[in-house]
C-alpha cells in the first residue's frame, strides 16, 4: 500500500463509522473522505464498506486491512513518541491503563508527583476493567492484577495486593462490629458479581468462611467492579472485601475482623518490548517502584 493518504483517510473512517464523523476529525469534506475511499477501493477492486442509513459497516476485505492499517498507525505513533524524546529529559505523550479502582483512587492520589517531575510528559489515564492492547498502541504501559499473557510485552512485578473487609463508620454505628465469622451471618454483606476470574476468584469469601461447605450467606448487594464495591460500601450499606489500599486510603472506611484475609494477588507494571528504551517508560517505572516501596501497595 503505497498510498499512505488513502489509508490514513479509511483508517479514520473505519475507527469513526460515518463519512461525515472522519471528516471533522480529518478537517475534510465528506465528500472529499468519499472520494478518496471510492477511490481506495476501486484501486483494491474489492468494496471496504456496506453502506447503510445508519452508517457504515466493514467487509471482509475491510476488517483485513483495518486490523493491518491499525498496527500500522499505531507502530507509527509509537515511533514518533520515541523519536521526539529529549535525549536529555523525558518527553512526549504517556497513555496509562490499569482498573478503574485502582487507577481512580490509588494512582490519581500519586500522580500529581510524577506530572511536577516530568512537566514534559503529556499523561492520560485510561481506567477500564477491560484490558487494552498493548501491541496495537491503545496505551503505551499498564498495571495489571494479573501476569500479562502476550509473550511480547515486559513485564515487573510490583507488589502483593491483599483484601480485607472493611465496612463505614456509619454502619457499623448502626449494625454493631462482628468480632468473630459467624457474626457475619447477622450482617449486612456487599459480594461481587461476575466472572469469578483471577485475580477474583475468591473475593466472596465472607459469603462462605465459616459455613458448611455448600453454604452461602446471602449479600444485600451484588457488584461487578472494585470500585462499586468500595462505594457501596463508602456508603454505610454493608461489609465488603476490599483491596487494602482502597481501606487505608479511605477515611470512610475502617477494617473489620482484620485477622481474616480474602485473596492476595500480584499487580505487574508490563510495556510492549519495542518501548524497552523510551526514557518516559524508564521514568514512570522508576516512580511507580519508588511509590510502591518495600510494604506494597497502601
Amino acid at each position: 500500500m503505497k498510498d499512505w493518504d488513502k489509508l490514513r483517510i479509511f483508517h479514520a473512517v473505519a475507527e469513526a463509522g460515518s463519512f461525515t464523523h472522519a471528516g471533522e476529525t480529518l478537517k475534510l469534506s465528506q465528500s472529499s473522505v468519499s472520494r478518496q475511499i471510492g477511490a481506495l477501493e476501486e484501486s483494491l477492486n474489492a468494496p471496504l464498506f456496506h453502506r447503510h442509513a445508519r452508517g457504515l459497516r466493514l467487509t471482509e476485505t475491510g476488517e483485513t486491512l483495518f486490523r493491518t492499517a491499525k498496527e500500522v498507525f499505531a507502530k507509527l505513533a509509537m515511533a514518533e513518541a520515541m523519536v521526539s524524546e529529549s535525549r536529555d529529559r523525558p518527553k512526549g505523550p504517556l497513555r496509562i491503563n490499569t482498573t478503574v479502582a485502582f487507577g481512580s483512587i490509588w494512582l490519581t492520589a500519586r500522580l500529581k508527583s510524577f506530572i511536577d517531575a516530568y512537566p514534559e510528559i503529556s499523561v492520560t489515564l485510561l481506567v477500564s476493567e477491560d484490558e487494552l492492547d498493548l501491541s496495537m498502541g491503545e496505551a503505551d504501559v499498564a498495571i495489571r492484577m494479573t501476569p500479562p499473557r502476550q509473550p511480547d510485552l515486559i513485564q515487573r512485578r510490583l507488589a502483593t495486593m491483599r483484601h480485607h473487609a472493611f465496612a463505614a463508620p456509619a454502619y457499623l454505628t448502626e449494625y454493631g462490629t462482628p468480632h468473630r465469622i459467624e457474626d457475619l451471618d447477622r450482617h449486612r454483606l456487599i459480594a461481587y458479581e461476575g466472572i469469578q476470574r483471577p485475580p477474583y476468584t475468591q473475593i466472596n469469601w465472607m459469603l462462605h468462611d465459616g459455613l458448611a461447605r455448600g453454604d452461602s450467606r446471602r449479600p444485600v448487594l451484588a457488584v461487578n467492579t472494585i470500585y462499586g464495591l468500595y462505594r457501596a460500601a463508602a456508603s454505610g450499606l454493608g461489609i465488603a472485601s476490599l483491596p487494602d489500599y482502597l481501606g487505608q486510603l479511605a477515611r470512610d472506611l475502617v477494617p473489620v475482623l482484620p485477622e481474616m484475609e480474602g485473596p492476595a494477588f500480584d499487580i505487574y507494571f508490563v510495556y510492549p518490548e519495542e518501548l524497552r528504551h523510551s526514557q518516559r517508560i524508564a521514568a514512570f517505572r522508576e516512580f511507580l517502584v519508588g511509590s510502591v516501596g518495600s510494604g506494597g501497595i497502601y
